[in-house]
């Protein structure tokens, strides 16, 4: 498919696409900078977890790749053992997802206590702070690793017609059931074609659901 999905034409009939952009904007700032500030007790105990039971950073750090193909340096809470990138290729033959994205139930490279954060999906937090500095918002398609949008279809590369977030649709709809990458892309561009902030305030509501149901994995 060589289409290319925006949300302008797909948004027009007489909204005002550039002030529900500036408000998704502006509710993603305020949301990030209030829960840095209101959950930082938490974000510090966390930190202390994973220094304390792992060697290596608290941090994982990742080149990845953003709105219409700019890169950025996304933050996560280290999940993993520290040599656990160059472990991949080892376990790319028990990779349960087709195209390029990398997924394997029971990890072996995943610490005790990044089970723990991967299930409630705490690990994710320090990705506030890329919402801040506006690199991702609250919601949006997942931004992929700079190595797997490397490997990207012309119809894969559409899911960057607008700025990555922290959730999205997949997150929400089926995480555990989809292993194809595309079917994926497709729930991605669903978010694109119907886009609006109520949209964004039910799939907020609806990853608040899964977070406290642990069911994120």
């Amino acid at each position: 498919m060589s289409h290319t999905i925006s949300l302008r034409p797909v948004l027009a009939g007489g909204r005002n696409v550039a002030f529900e952009l500036a408000v998704k904007r502006v509710m993603d700032i305020c949301v990030s900078a209030f829960l840095l500030v209101a959950l930082s007790p938490m974000l510090l105990i966390v930190a202390l977890m994973v220094r304390l039971t792992s060697p290596g950073s608290v941090f994982h750090t990742c080149d990845w790749i953003g709105h219409e193909g700019r890169p950025f340096r996304g933050w996560k809470f280290r999940t993993m053992i520290p040599n656990a990138d160059s472990m991949e290729a080892e376990l790319r033959s028990r990779n349960e997802m087709t195209g390029p994205a990398f997924k394997i139930t029971n990890d072996p490279r995943v610490t005790p206590v990044g089970r723990i954060l991967r299930r409630y999906s705490i690990d994710e937090l320090p990705q506030l702070w890329n919402v801040l500095k506006g690199d991702i918002s609250l919601v949006g398609p997942r931004a992929p690793r700079e190595h797997e949008y490397a490997q990207f279809t012309d119809f894969q590369k559409q899911k960057l017609a607008v700025k990555p977030g922290i959730t999205c649709l997949w997150q929400v709809q089926g995480r555990h059931r989809i292993s194809d990458y595309d079917r994926w892309v497709e729930l991605d561009l669903e978010y694109i074609a119907t886009w609006s902030l109520w949209l964004d305030i039910r799939i907020l509501a609806r990853t608040a659901l899964v977070v406290v149901q642990g069911t994120g994995v």
